[in-house]
C-alpha cells in the first residue's frame, strides 16, 4: 500500500463530500427518509458516499470497498478493506448541531491503521500520517495544500480527575451507570466520531460506547485515536477491537487513553 498516496486521497476525497453535504446542509429543508433498519437516511449521505466511492475505486482498485449505503452488497469475508462512513452523525445533522463528520478509513488484518475524520460544520479535520502519526489540520482547508498541522497525542490521564465524553445522541442509563465507575472531573457529549478525536486530541480521557456501532461508524476515528496512542477494546473483555466481523457489526467498546484504569462491567 502506498501509505503517501493513501493520506492524499484520504484527504482530498473527505474535504470534497464535506463540501457537498455542506451544500445541501446550508440549502434549507433537508429530506429525511428512513433505511431498512429505521435509521435516517438524507441526499447528502447518499451524495458524499457516491463521490467517495468513486474517488476510492479508481484510486485503489484492488482493495476491498466497504460504505455505511451500500452495506448490503458487501462480502463479509474480509479482513483488509477500505471503509467509509459518509456521513456519520445523520442525526446530528438533520437537526442542524454540525457535529457530523467524514469517516474514510483503512483496515489492514482487521485493525485500523489509516483514516480521516472531517467535521466539515466545525472547520476541524483529523487524520493519520504516510507514517501512521495522528495530525490535526487547522483550517482553512484547500484540497491542493496542505496547511498547518499538529501533531495529536492522547493526555496523560489523572484517574482522581478525569474528562468523559460521551454520545450526544445515545446517551442512556447504562452509559451513566458505567461512567459512575470513575472519578470524573469533566463531561462533555459530542456527536459522530469527533469523540475519538477528542480523546486523540487529548481533550478527553475516555470514550465508553454502550450502544449498537457499525464498523464504518468507528473505524476512521479508531484509526486517528491509534495513530495518537490511544486504544479502543471490547466492553466486556477489554480485548482490542477488531473489524471484519460478522455484518461490520461491533460490541460495545471502550476508547480510551492508556493509563486509564478501565473497570469492568458488573
Amino acid at each position: 500500500m502506498d501509505y503517501n498516496n493513501l493520506a492524499t486521497v484520504f484527504r482530498t476525497l473527505a474535504l470534497e463530500a464535506g463540501a457537498l453535504i455542506m451544500e445541501i446542509y446550508e440549502a434549507g429543508e433537508i429530506d429525511v427518509r428512513s433505511k431498512d433498519d429505521s435509521s435516517p437516511v438524507t441526499a447528502a449521505d447518499e451524495a458524499a458516499d457516491k463521490h467517495i466511492s468513486a474517488g476510492l475505486r479508481k484510486a485503489f482498485p484492488d482493495v476491498a470497498l466497504v460504505t455505511e449505503e451500500q452495506s448490503d452488497s458487501h462480502t463479509q469475508d474480509v479482513s483488509t478493506f477500505l471503509i467509509v462512513d459518509p456521513l456519520d452523525g445523520t442525526k446530528e445533522f438533520i437537526k442542524r448541531r454540525g457535529e457530523f463528520t467524514v469517516n474514510i478509513a483503512l483496515v489492514e488484518n482487521g485493525v485500523p491503521t489509516r483514516g480521516v475524520v472531517y467535521a466539515p460544520a466545525k472547520n476541524r479535520m483529523f487524520y493519520t500520517d504516510a507514517a501512521g502519526n495522528s495530525v490535526e489540520e487547522d483550517g482553512p482547508f484547500d484540497t491542493q495544500t496542505v496547511g498547518q498541522t499538529r501533531a495529536m497525542k492522547v493526555t496523560q490521564p489523572d484517574n482522581d480527575s478525569l474528562v468523559v465524553v460521551a454520545s450526544k445522541s445515545h446517551r442512556d442509563q447504562a452509559t451513566d451507570d458505567y461512567i459512575g465507575k470513575y472519578a470524573v472531573k469533566d463531561m462533555t457529549s459530542a456527536g459522530s466520531s469527533l469523540k475519538f478525536c477528542l480523546v486523540a486530541a487529548g481533550e478527553a480521557d475516555i470514550y465508553p460506547r454502550l450502544g449498537r456501532t457499525m464498523e464504518w461508524d468507528t473505524a476512521a476515528g479508531h484509526a486517528v485515536l491509534a495513530g495518537a496512542g490511544g486504544q479502543v477494546v471490547r466492553f466486556d473483555t477489554h480485548e482490542p477491537l477488531t473489524y471484519g466481523k460478522p455484518i461490520f457489526e461491533n460490541p460495545f467498546f471502550i476508547a480510551y487513553a492508556p493509563g486509564v484504569d478501565l473497570k469492568h462491567p458488573e
